[in-house]
């Protein structure tokens, strides 16, 4: 009995043939009926498959962001840092699966200005669900908003550092340098530990050092802070 090898979904046949024309012929000479006869398929099954021919060189990101969204909502005040790692990890890791799919859509995009503009509207959706996520847990006030704004515009621009390096092929490890950029983010972002118990100021005194030691010490056990 001969097995059959299954068929590939539309959309990824789709993608594929939308990608190898883009090559050839580049992107603005392709056309939706040109890809679809490259794809073995009908027009309507194209446009069935993707509203636009930009639609079929994007990833589906709505699927993503939500479960970005997900991992978010699971933070607690005291794992945000976690999840916000975690929750960028996804998008890397999507990128990474995507092979040299997604080296040909960067070449694709950072050669036609209409794809880059798409491509940063993209970005700037990431940034708004982790700035959403982050705002939850700040303070009301301008200052916890700001540091909200600046964390996950720091997030993403990890994020996309690491990713650019691996699409250039500069990097063989980008989950080791996501883990080494995102440690750098929390430490720029994380909450310097409150100052407390007793500070000691030490001025010029004409007094003599035991005098002094003495009114140190008193002042200490005065406070609790020692005796």
């Amino acid at each position: 009995m001969v097995e059959r090898t299954p068929k590939r979904p539309v959309q990824e046949r789709l993608s594929e043939a939308a990608f190898t024309l883009f090559e050839e012929r580049g992107y603005d000479a392709t056309t939706v009926d040109a890809i679809a006869e490259r794809a073995g398929v009908g027009r309507t099954t194209f446009f069935r498959a993707f509203p636009t021919k930009e639609d079929v060189i994007f990833p589906d990101h709505g699927d993503l962001l939500a479960r970005v969204r997900d991992r978010l909502a699971m933070a607690s005040r005291d794992t945000l840092m976690l999840a916000v790692t975690e929750a960028a990890r996804l998008v890397l890791l999507r990128y990474l699966d995507e092979g040299d799919l997604a080296r040909s859509r960067y070449r694709l995009t950072s050669s036609v200005p209409a794809l880059r503009e798409r491509e940063l509207i993209s970005r700037q959706l990431y940034q708004q669900v982790f700035r959403d996520a982050l705002r939850r847990w700040s303070p009301g006030d301008r200052g916890g908003e700001l540091r909200a704004d600046l964390l996950a515009a720091a997030v993403v621009t990890a994020h996309n550092h690491v990713l650019r390096r691996w699409l250039r092929g500069l990097t063989d490890e980008p989950e080791a340098e996501f883990d080494l950029a995102m440690t750098d983010v929390v430490a720029l972002f994380a909450d310097r530990p409150e100052q407390g118990g007793t500070s000691v100021v030490v001025l010029s005194s004409t007094s003599d050092v035991d005098t002094t030691v003495a009114r140190v010490r008193a002042a200490l056990t005065a406070v609790g802070g020692a005796t």
